[in-house]
């Protein structure tokens, strides 16, 4: 039955709700008639691990990362195969090689997390960092990932690396006071920035919206947003951040065909062209590999082939050209 609703929401264009705007030259470039981003939350085991989904949390977000590491670099292949670009919002921790504990504590440099509950995950332990192993990327590579970031920013494709926290922390303002929030993305910031690295777009875990000003003063341009799926329009805030909703996840649906799958990713772009719209595609790197070996290289051959009328581009890319005043007059 959900399968059933799900396909007639979507026959009904009410999945994912089109937005229209007549003036949509302020978003849309010349002479394009839609525009996609797709972005990666670049995640390994940090996300999962307090997850309410699982009975062991711990043990699925270590399987979920050997998962992501297998297909991260199928997923970059396939990239440089049909030259999309994607923007990776990735867990700062991942930049690191190794780490080590201090007195005991992992990453000093972080102020304490407080228990809280939250949306899909709660945390009630001792110490946040409990699961990290201060180890390395070669004993525990769930953990670290300098050696595909390093794939990816020597790709073909011109990704971009943005930010996902230091370590997947709720950034919602109740439960996320401003100094663990500056900690972690000043820590994000310092390890990209060894690399050659700046990072501008910003994606909440979770979709915990908060701290908004703070990324602001940090230096960071836009943030992304699931209040349901939609294809419409960036929204630009008063402090200057740009608002990008997002549109439709990659990712395998039990009880739907490949055959559908394809379909229906396909479908979604053309609605963007018809409706001169914005699509902000995203997914977690640790999909089913069944979406990774047959549903993902139909769907970026098919966005290739409407390169005529489609602009893609990282988030970064896209924020700059909105920013740009002759494009907001």
């Amino acid at each position: 039955m959900k399968s059933f609703l799900s396909k007639l929401n979507f026959a009904l264009n009410r999945n994912p709700r089109i937005l229209r705007c007549d003036d949509f030259r302020k978003y849309i470039p010349a002479p394009f008639s839609a525009v996609i981003t797709i972005t990666a939350d670049f995640e390994l085991a940090w996300a999962p691990r307090y997850s309410k989904s699982f009975s062991n949390p711990l043990k699925r977000s270590l399987e979920l990362a050997r998962t992501e590491r297998n297909n991260v670099p199928k997923l970059l292949s396939l990239c440089d195969k049909y030259d999309i670009p994607i923007t990776w919002a990735t867990v700062g921790h991942l930049f690191l090689k190794d780490c080590k504990r201090l007195d005991g504590k992992a990453h000093i440099e972080i102020p304490s997390v407080k228990n809280y509950n939250g949306p899909y995950w709660n945390f009630y332990g001792k110490d946040w960092f409990e699961y990290d192993p201060c180890s390395n990327f070669i004993d525990s590579p769930e953990w670290y990932a300098p050696d595909l970031i390093e794939k990816i920013l020597n790709s073909e494709a011109k990704h971009e690396i943005g930010c996902h926290t230091f370590s997947h922390i709720d950034c919602r303002d109740e439960v996320c006071p401003l100094d663990l929030f500056k900690a972690e993305l000043i820590e994000c910031k310092k390890e990209a920035s060894k690399i050659g690295v700046e990072l501008k777009s910003f994606v909440h875990p979770g979709h915990t919206i908060g701290n908004l000003d703070e990324l602001v003063e940090l230096g960071f341009t836009s943030f992304q947003s699931d209040r349901g799926n939609i294809l419409g329009y960036p929204i630009n805030h008063k402090n200057g951040l740009w608002e990008l909703e997002r549109t439709y996840e990659f990712v395998w649906r039990n009880g739907w065909t490949k055959e559908y799958h394809i379909y229906r990713y396909k479908k979604i772009i053309d609605r963007a062209i018809k409706n001169n719209a914005v699509c902000n595609f995203w997914f977690h790197p640790s999909f089913d590999m069944n979406f990774n070996d047959e549903v993902l290289p139909e769907i970026l051959k098919y966005f290739n082939n409407q390169r005529d009328k489609v602009l893609i581009t990282t988030i970064r890319e896209y924020v700059s050209w909105l920013n740009k005043d002759e494009n907001r007059n």
